[in-house]
């Protein structure tokens, strides 16, 4: 350890300090040592910033040039030792996990769809409406059929042919919802193509149930399961991705409550189904549990009046609160 005094602290005015070069005068006021008591190694007995760092830290001074080459004219120049941090604040470690970026150049596919959402928010009057629906008749249809149903038609019965048949019926009383805007002429389509929102690899596709008005409910699943393995091994055409008059969109197998989707131009109407939970609803006057569903309708209002949109969403949840409406076309 280096004795007290040569810690005492150097004035400003001392001839010893005066003398010495800039980056040596630094240092010495910097650790506080008397450099009069400190032996140089630098050429002619000069001290160097090591000397004074080597004192500071209490170390063993290095030979002068004259007394080295005395000792051993042959012997190399020590390296010098490694030198002390400065007094201060030490910089923080970085983090054990560091925090990194990736940049992923965007798929075609991606490009694509975010061009075609983006310009439906640029081009359409687009409003959301909501309704929620009671799940219980469905769910109680399917299992009551479901065994006899995949038994005989090798696919099993989901909830997405309800809601395209309900879709299908509801389009009958309001025909708006399965138009489409050109230019400024209204189309409206004698039938339903349901483009049903699929999750593959590379983001969510949009395959169509063509005719889906004609369709059993067995057909129905059948396309979408057919969809939904093309999706997923990545050979769907864009053929069978497009030309659809209307699309649904199922966020509720992803967990989602509620959510406002967005037109899939130049459809006008976008059907958005939820997750399904029990909550407190009323019946007879009695307050009970009940599968609840939240459904929300995007529309374009530039075509589709806030009571078609409306009426055509209660039609859909009176269908499924009541599915014997699907057999007899009510």
């Amino acid at each position: 350890m280096p004795r007290e005094d040569e810690h005492a602290p150097v004035a400003e005015g001392d001839d010893n300090v005066t003398t010495l070069s800039p980056a040596v005068r630094r240092a010495v006021l910097e650790y506080h040592v008397d450099p009069s008591k400190i032996r140089g190694s630098g050429k002619d007995g000069r001290l160097t910033k090591d000397d004074v760092i080597a004192a500071a830290q209490g170390k063993p001074q290095p030979s002068s040039p004259a007394q080295a080459g005395a000792q051993a004219p042959q012997a190399r120049t020590p390296a010098p030792e490694a030198k002390a941090p400065p007094p201060g604040p030490r910089p923080t470690p970085a983090p054990a996990g560091e925090r990194r970026e990736e940049r992923v150049k965007m798929s075609r596919l991606r490009q694509t769809i975010a061009k075609r959402l983006k310009d439906a928010q640029n081009t359409a009057a687009m409003l959301t409406t909501f309704n929620d629906v009671d799940m219980s008749a469905v769910i109680d249809a399917r299992a009551r059929y479901k065994d006899l149903f995949e038994k005989k038609h090798g696919i099993r019965l989901g909830f997405m042919a309800f809601f395209v048949k309900a879709c299908a019926l509801a389009a009958k009383d309001v025909p708006s919802v399965n138009a489409s805007l050109e230019g400024d002429e209204i189309v409206y389509h004698d039938y339903l193509d349901v483009s049903v929102a699929v999750s593959a690899p590379k983001g969510l596709v949009v395959p169509v149930v063509r005719n889906a008005q004609a369709l059993s409910f067995a057909e129905i699943e059948q396309t979408i399961a057919a969809y939904g393995k093309k999706a997923k091994d990545g050979t769907l055409t864009v053929d069978e991705m497009s030309g659809g008059t209307f699309t649904i969109s199922n966020g509720g197998v992803f967990g989602s409550l509620l959510s406002t989707p967005i037109i899939n131009p130049p459809q006008s109407a976008v059907l958005g189904m939820h997750r399904i939970e029990e909550r407190p609803v009323v019946k007879d006057g009695q307050i009970v549990a009940r599968p609840m569903m939240y459904l929300a309708l995007s529309y374009d209002h530039r075509i589709i009046d806030g009571r078609e949109a409306v009426t055509f969403l209660v039609r859909v949840k009176e269908a499924i609160e009541d599915p014997t409406r699907l057999l007899i076309d009510l």
